[in-house]
C-alpha cells in the first residue's frame, strides 16, 4: 500500500495523519505526490501502528 492509500484508509486529512504519527505533514505531502519515496522501514512502522492501534485492519495490510 501507499502512504496516500493507507491515509485514505484511516479518514484523517493529511494534516491529522501527520501529527498523529508525529511526521512533518510536508514528508506526507511529498510521499503522496511522488516528489520522494518513504524509505521501506518508515512503511513498515507506519503500517504497524496504524494496524496496532486499530486505525486500519490487518486485511488491507496483507493485500500488498
Amino acid at each position: 500500500m501507499t502512504v496516500k492509500e493507507l491515509r485514505k484508509q484511516t479518514g484523517l486529512s493529511q494534516n491529522k495523519f501527520a501529527e498523529y504519527l508525529n511526521i512533518p505533514v510536508v514528508n506526507i505531502q511529498h510521499w503522496e505526490q511522488g516528489v520522494r519515496n518513504p524509505p521501506k522501514y518508515v512503511m513498515s512502522l507506519i503500517e504497524r501502528i496504524l494496524i496496532t492501534e486499530g486505525m486500519i485492519q490487518k486485511s488491507l495490510h496483507n493485500q500488498r
